[in-house]
């Protein structure tokens, strides 16, 4: 088995629940886009930098998966360039959208993947663009 496939399986088994799964629709790009933010907060080189790692990462795992996170996060980035007030807009964000995932893996009654291996950080935006991919019948 690929290790992307191996991680997407892993990450899996503590998001079965509908609802968990709704709510990680919504809150993982969120949580994304306001890491980025908090990120060009500091400095915009910073999340550019965090970018590019990130997408080191997915490369290794998959060409096309890391094709989508490049659009993804450059779309992201595009969105911060013009933002007014980053920090504390991606601050907000990025609470609500934690406590949005801690109720999520509350209702399915298993902690966060992350807990056990914080590569599952950088593991769930590309999960969900699995599934986009498999919807529309992208190899990856």
């Amino acid at each position: 088995m690929r290790q992307i496939d191996t991680l997407f399986e892993r990450y899996g088994e503590s998001h079965q629940n509908p609802f968990n799964k709704r709510v990680h629709w919504v809150c993982v790009p969120l949580i994304t886009f306001s890491l980025l933010g908090l990120l060009w907060a500091a400095s915009p080189w910073l999340a550019l930098v965090f970018a590019v790692f990130s997408l080191g990462f997915y490369l290794r795992l998959s060409v096309p998966i890391a094709l989508g996170m490049l659009v993804l996060a450059g779309s992201m980035l595009l969105v911060l360039s013009v933002l007014p007030e980053v920090l504390y807009t991606s601050l907000a964000i990025f609470v609500l959208a934690w406590i949005g995932q801690f109720i999520g893996h509350k209702v399915e009654g298993k902690k966060p993947s992350f807990f056990d291996d914080l590569k599952f950080l950088l593991v769930g935006p590309a999960w969900l663009l699995g599934f986009v991919y498999r919807r529309l019948q992208i190899r990856y």
